[in-house]
């Protein structure tokens, strides 16, 4: 890690192609970090039902549980990830990691529910670490890997948000939901420690005050056409993601009997589509990344068509699922290669503003996805998730591939 601890005493402007190459063993930490952490979104989604009669809160707002977390993510993405561009950087994951621990054992604790979901709100707002890690790692990463290395860390992430909800089943049917928020702070405390023991210290160049330096993200949103067209691209294929993926438990269980266990099953196989990061690395640092891009798009879309055939049974749905998570992964991590690209000084707010498109657009899927179901059934349902990826299709078809990178 000496090349790590030279970083200190250089300034953040140091030519990154200039650094080694990381052990295999700290990337894959780094993606299991990442999804780690971001499980801490999910934990809640498929426990609801048995959190919310626990701690007193009623069923019409259970759901407040989830949404909270949401926007407390929202607003750290925002308002906390921009920190890493102004100070230490391992200090600042270990401190936030230390934190989200705290906020999941107070949730875990809670017995009104006015306290749980001021936990949600801050489990939300602290788990902003993982999008301070991956500029990290991009920063640790030499030139010529870097897409390869984000690629990898990326599929850690894709994969917290797809195996917490089967995770947290599994844990709560075991030992209770309170378990499930005592063993994920337990790991966050785990995580905290190693990360302060293998990270370098990270300085960044940056001294401007806070305003000034919030202030510069939407700066960095008007001047970069290219951040502002990625994070378009993939806060419409993950609206149309997150939509599929609230739904799809309940086609399968009102349509097809699956039970919990096979709802956690279905997840799992859905995952496979984490592969799609590593691959995506290794065709942006070849200077493929306008193909893949486009393989991406093209590729969303016919995945929910696929799920919409006439009389497609279950099966099709897991066809659904795997593309559909593979083409949004794609994309991600192709979109996140050009972004850091820009501006190597500002990757963390550069990064701010294209997560905070995504987690918008999922938000936003996730909010109309269940009255879309009820009122027009699952076919119409997934066809209308399909319109969501072709439209960025079209853009990137009609002008995407001309917009500079300034």
């Amino acid at each position: 890690m000496s090349s790590g601890n030279s970083a200190t005493a250089a300034p953040a402007s140091s030519s990154a192609s200039a650094s080694p190459a990381l052990p295999t063993a700290l990337v894959v930490f780094l993606a299991f970090c990442c999804g780690a952490v971001v499980a801490n979104l999910y934990y809640a989604q498929p426990i609801v039902e048995m959190i919310a009669p626990s701690i007193g809160l009623s069923t019409t707002h259970a759901s407040l549980i989830v949404s909270l977390t949401q926007f407390g993510y929202a607003l750290g993405l925002l308002f906390l990830v921009p920190l890493a561009d102004l100070l230490e950087n391992r200090r600042l994951l270990v401190t936030f990691t230390l934190a989200a621990a705290v906020c999941l054992a107070a949730a875990a604790l809670s017995q009104t529910p006015s306290l749980f979901l001021l936990c949600s709100l801050l489990i939300g707002l602290t788990s902003v670490a993982v999008q301070i890690l991956v500029p990290l790692a991009a920063h640790m990463a030499p030139e010529e890997s870097r897409g390869r290395v984000v690629g990898n860390i990326m599929s850690g992430l894709l994969l917290g948000i797809l195996l917490s909800r089967p995770l947290a089943s599994t844990l709560a049917q075991a030992f209770g939901w309170r378990g499930v928020f005592f063993s994920a702070a337990a790991l966050m405390v785990v995580m905290a420690l190693v990360m302060g023991w293998l990270l370098p210290r990270r300085m960044p160049a940056h001294r401007v005050s806070y305003p000034a330096l919030i202030g510069s993200v939407f700066t960095l949103a008007r001047r970069y056409g290219v951040l502002r067209e990625r994070s378009l691209y993939q806060g419409l294929l993950f609206a149309s993601f997150s939509s599929f993926w609230t739904i799809a438990p309940i086609e399968l269980i009102r349509q097809h009997g699956f039970s919990q266990n096979g709802i956690a099953l279905f997840a799992l196989v859905g995952a496979v589509g984490a592969i799609a990061a590593p691959i995506a690395g290794r065709l942006a640092d070849a200077g493929h990344g306008q193909r893949g891009t486009l393989i991406a798009l093209l590729l969303a879309p016919l995945a929910l068509f696929a799920g919409a055939l006439p009389g497609a049974g279950w099966w099709w749905m897991v066809v659904t699922a795997v593309l559909l998570d593979f083409a949004v992964q794609l994309n991600m991590v192709l979109g996140q290669r050009e972004v850091y690209a820009l501006d190597p000084h500002s990757r963390a707010r550069l990064n701010a503003v294209y997560m905070t498109s995504i987690f918008v657009g999922g938000a936003l899927g996730s909010l109309v996805a269940s009255p879309l179901y009820e009122t027009f059934g699952w076919t119409t349902f997934v066809l209308l998730s399909a319109v969501l990826p072709g439209l960025a299709l079209l853009k990137f078809i009609l002008g995407g591939r001309g917009v500079t990178r300034h």
